[in-house]
């Protein structure tokens, strides 16, 4: 080993004295500027790409035809054939009051009877509802009155009973058929459609209840009617 001269061991030792001291001193430093040179570093790398196409959820998936209406985004419109269907029910238990309305017009009123030779309000109900819907109401008003829950004036639909309170000793009902029409037996003209605007019904308007949901009416009245009296 060679041995340095005195003035350069002088200056060595100098040298790691003051290297050691600014190590001490300015260590804080050190590290600041190391974190600082990493987040600079991490901010000058390339941002990952978005490779996916524009048209990607629009795509067609493979093996399916051209014509296939994919549900890839909750946004499809799944669910814009409910109101559709809605309506239809609606439409079919109309359609379904009203050949009943061309199998009983013109019978005439009697309180008490159950067939075209004479029918009452509550027993005209009973039978629509029986041969049509396959469900069985009460024979009186009083019974039907009870029946389903409430319904607003403004939320009838096809299928609905509507209650009033004329003057006398009895109650009367019809079914809503829509449109503001309603079914039933009337005393003076027999059995009729009537606008539940008219003066004289919308003065004694009592109340409306719904038996069975709309769409719940629709299933039924695929079904086959049943046999009922209509004896002449």
């Amino acid at each position: 080993m060679v041995a340095l001269p005195p003035p350069a061991v002088t200056a060595v030792r100098v040298v790691c004295r003051y290297t050691c001291l600014f190590r001490e001193r300015h260590a804080p430093l050190v590290l600041v500027s190391c974190a600082l040179v990493l987040v600079l570093s991490g901010c000058a790398s390339t941002a990952p790409k978005n490779d996916t196409p524009d048209d990607y959820f629009a795509r067609s998936m493979p093996g399916l035809p051209d014509d296939w209406e994919s549900q890839m985004s909750p946004s499809d419109g799944q669910y814009d054939s409910f109101g559709n269907w809605q309506a239809s029910s609606g439409e079919q238990v109309r359609k379904a009051l009203l050949a009943q309305h061309e199998e009983w017009v013109g019978t005439p009123y009697r309180l008490g009877g159950t067939s075209q030779r004479g029918i009452d309000c509550s027993a005209l109900v009973r039978n629509i509802f029986r041969e049509t819907f396959e469900l069985d109401l009460p024979r009186s008003t009083r019974g039907q009155v009870h029946e389903g829950r409430p319904i607003d004036r403004q939320s009838l639909r096809a299928g609905d009973l509507v209650f009033f309170q004329p003057p006398g000793a009895y109650n009367h009902v019809g079914i809503y058929v829509g449109d503001g029409h309603f079914l039933h037996a009337s005393t003076s003209k027999g059995v009729i459609i009537s606008n539940l605007d008219n003066v004289y019904w919308n003065r004694y308007y009592w109340q409306s209840r719904r038996p069975l949901a709309p769409s719940h009416l629709a299933k039924l009245s695929e079904s086959e009617p049943l046999n009922a009296s209509r004896s002449m």
